[in-house]
């Protein structure tokens, strides 16, 4: 995969036919990047090779949207009640930070999208986009999910803290991820998610760390939407965490645990969703105009994991989920997603109400739920993906 920069052609006109497909190649690349990339103030280099541009928070992406045209990031909303705050969470938790080097106030750490970024993508066109066709029910697509879910009722929002691990890809073009979903509208083309995890995806990074990513779409998945601040959508407000940003430290197997906690949720003045990490640190807002159905409330929160299968060799891939170990191995082995809980019309945290569990593949990847005080409502899964009974 990837993008061919010289497709086979015959007769004499080949090499002017490769000449202009470069050339209109590059120029559409360069007038991709000079949309994505804003005039930083200050440059910042991170050892595992990204920049990280600080861009004045009112000259991000988002602004570029016609519908956010000449906007400023709003002033936080109010948390939702019975926040708890006994996660005690480092902001350093991404490696650029380790640096020592930080975005003053008023500017937001943006990850700098590179040339080889968009080549190492089948198009430029879909570069920053997951390609997929979403349903719960069947994975026809390569995309394998075991996630716990509720649906039913009307949700303005959802927490979780979720185990970061580093698992192992088969395919560069494969990606391993886990998350929380916000969703409403039908498993069609009016899907409408905002989305928030980490995720490995050498083909969208060019390496194989896990990463602090988010997302949005309001029409599953077709043209609406993207990874991170590849298109406008999201606004910033956070000087201190870049999306799309590499993880550390990440747990290990047997070893330490490390996990990230996150929330999503409406603001009931303003109605925009906002994403807040650890203790208090938020991230920005997905502006309600973006959506169709969220304008209102979400219908389904899921929790959990995904991974995509594309049979590169004609088995199922070995790209592990999580850890790349079963739920039942539990603690220390398996992934876990802890302290699941949404937020009701009342702008309250509240446990889960009913929830549910389902692995697509479960000799594959697996999923067990349990409940306890210190954890509240929580689950392990993952797995190794190919082996004897997932052939």
């Amino acid at each position: 995969m990837g993008i061919d920069l010289f497709p086979q052609t015959s007769g004499q006109n080949q090499t002017f036919l490769r000449e202009k497909e470069f050339y209109n190649l590059k120029k559409t690349i360069n007038f991709n990047l000079q949309r994505i990339n804003k005039t930083p103030v200050k440059t910042i280099h991170s050892f595992d090779g990204d920049i990280i541009d600080c861009v004045p928070s009112h000259k991000q992406p988002a602004f570029d949207h016609p519908l956010l045209r000449g906007q400023k990031p709003l002033l936080p909303p109010d948390r939702p009640r019975e926040f708890n705050r006994l996660d005690n969470l480092s902001h350093n938790f991404q490696l650029w930070s380790l640096s020592g080097e930080s975005c003053l106030e008023g500017t937001i750490p943006i990850r700098r999208i590179k040339e080889q970024d968009m080549l190492r993508g089948c198009s430029i066109s879909t570069f920053g986009r997951k390609l997929k066709r979403v349903g719960r029910e069947t994975s026809g697509d390569g995309h394998e999910h075991a996630v716990g879910y509720v649906s039913g009722n009307e949700y303005y929002g959802a927490k979780a803290s979720i185990n970061v691990w580093d698992p192992q890809l088969e395919s560069q073009y494969e990606f391993s991820l886990s998350q929380i979903w916000v969703i409403a509208g039908s498993f069609g083309e009016d899907l409408n998610t905002i989305e928030a995890g980490w995720q490995v995806s050498p083909e969208l990074y060019g390496d194989s760390y896990p990463r602090f990513f988010t997302y949005w779409t309001s029409d599953s998945y077709q043209g609406t939407g993207c990874y991170n601040l590849l298109c406008s959508g999201f606004v910033q407000t956070s000087s201190k965490i870049a999306i799309g940003a590499a993880i550390s430290p990440t747990s290990s197997y047997k070893g330490g645990q490390f996990d990230i906690s996150l929330m999503i949720w409406k603001d009931p003045k303003h109605g925009n969703w906002w994403l807040e990490y650890g203790s208090g640190e938020l991230i920005g807002y997905w502006p309600s105009s973006l959506f169709t159905h969220l304008k209102d409330h979400a219908t389904m929160v899921q929790f959990g994991g995904e991974i995509v299968n594309s049979m590169s060799t004609g088995s199922h891939t070995s790209t592990q989920m999580g850890s790349g170990h079963f739920a039942e191995e539990g603690f220390a082995k398996a992934s876990y997603v802890r302290n699941m809980q949404v937020v009701d019309s009342d702008n309250s945290l509240i446990p889960l109400p009913n929830l549910k569990v389902v692995a697509d593949h479960p000799n594959c990847y697996n999923i067990q739920q349990g409940t306890n005080n210190g954890w509240g409502n929580y689950f392990y899964y993952g797995g190794p993906g190919r082996n004897v009974k997932c052939p």
